[in-house]
């Protein structure tokens, strides 16, 4: 398993690729992404979004028809797609919608979106089954969560997620979108501050 990482856009964007068994798992393409992935990815299969916000999908469509692969994305984010916010980014159009939190097989190697509503209404974290590793998007940062202030965001959805990601059991390694990367266990502290703050 190799990971490698772009900062994309005015805001940082980490644009992910991961790969293994030599297929390209696309994370978040975001503005000029395209060009990273041209560059370091051999065989990209799949675009993941962790959510749906411009910047963590603004070339989607780019990289999507580029290698004419699908695009995965959280059901209730699907809208996002379509640009609400007027970014001027490409639209795009989701292939598969994830519904639940079951494992799912994308040529051979196993994905579960976490969902961890809040931030967006379909925000997830995307774990690789068996590796103890997520790309936790704008849900959980270092030493920082993702904002609830936006429009469609939700302040009590994003309380409802942080309680329940201080259950789990596994320490994940965080990939996350923006910044440098973290643990769960690392971020408890930080949790629980913004569970007394929201």
């Amino acid at each position: 398993m190799q990971i490698k990482k772009q900062a994309c856009g005015a805001y940082a964007t980490n644009c992910y690729i991961l790969n293994i068994d030599d297929k390209d798992y696309i994370i978040d393409p975001g503005e000029n992404a395209l060009s990273f992935i041209k560059k370091e990815a051999k065989n990209p299969v799949a675009i993941l979004n962790t959510h749906g916000h411009f910047d963590h999908v603004w070339d989607n469509e780019s990289v999507k028809q580029e290698f004419k692969i699908p695009i995965y994305i959280h059901e209730k984010d699907e809208f996002m797609l379509k640009d609400p916010f007027n970014t001027g980014h490409k639209k795009s159009q989701a292939d598969i919608l994830i519904k639940d939190e079951n494992e799912i097989d994308i040529q051979g190697i196993k994905f579960k979106f976490l969902f961890f509503p809040g931030h967006t209404p379909g925000c997830c974290m995307i774990e690789l089954v068996g590796e103890n590793l997520a790309f936790s998007g704008d849900f959980l940062f270092r030493s920082s969560i993702g904002r609830y202030d936006f429009a469609y965001s939700d302040a009590s959805l994003m309380k409802d997620s942080l309680e329940r990601v201080l259950e789990y059991e596994k320490n994940l390694r965080l990939l996350p979108g923006h910044g440098d990367e973290t643990s769960l266990f690392n971020e408890h502290r930080t949790i629980k501050y913004y569970l007394r703050a929201i």
